[in-house]
């Protein structure tokens, strides 16, 4: 969106396909909302603080299974011109992440890339391991049977491979 003002208060409801390619990760389950405030805080600089409302549908971690994960997520970012190369051909230079640099955003043309800023706060609020609960029993090693839904008749069978040599020992004849 181009911004027009010093100050300006926006509100969305977003559709999935609004936000740009699909992510591997998840599935937008519902309508975005976002809501936030943009002021102008410098010459280029601008403040974004807000929020982002959905459902994202993920598979669990542990069973396969898809479950809803319900997002309300706020952030406050601060957006500065999108810096450009000194030499294109060089790469981008190396330098130390600093804590500042986890709330900065760029924008180009003096447009914020509201489907950018969504994507990046879904990402944020994605679990390590997504989990459909946390007594999730997940999937026979064997068979495949989803545990939660049915017991399986396989018996979990697990040997470490270093105690073979001991366990020849108990299978010995005993010697009189």
């Amino acid at each position: 969106n181009r911004l027009h003002g010093p100050r300006e208060h926006v509100e969305r409801s977003l559709r999935p396909s609004d936000l740009g390619p699909a992510d591997p990760d998840y599935v937008v389950a519902a309508p975005v909302e976002l809501v936030m405030d943009v002021a102008k805080i410098g010459p280029d600089a601008f403040e974004a603080v807000g929020r982002v409302q959905t459902r994202l549908e993920l598979a669990c971690g542990r069973c396969l299974e898809p479950y809803v994960l319900p997002v309300d997520a706020t952030f406050e970012l601060r957006y500065v011109p999108l810096p450009v190369a000194k030499d294109a051909e060089a790469g981008p230079e190396e330098r130390e992440i600093e804590e500042d640099d986890l709330t900065v955003a760029y924008y180009s043309d003096g447009q914020l890339d509201i489907g950018a800023l969504v994507r990046e706060q879904l990402q944020l609020v994605l679990p390590m391991k997504p989990l459909c609960g946390t007594a999730c029993r997940g999937l026979c090693i064997q068979c495949g049977t989803n545990l939660n839904r049915t017991q399986c008749e396989c018996a979990p069978v697990w040997e470490d491979p270093r105690l073979a040599p001991l366990k020849s020992l108990l299978n010995r004849p005993k010697e009189n």
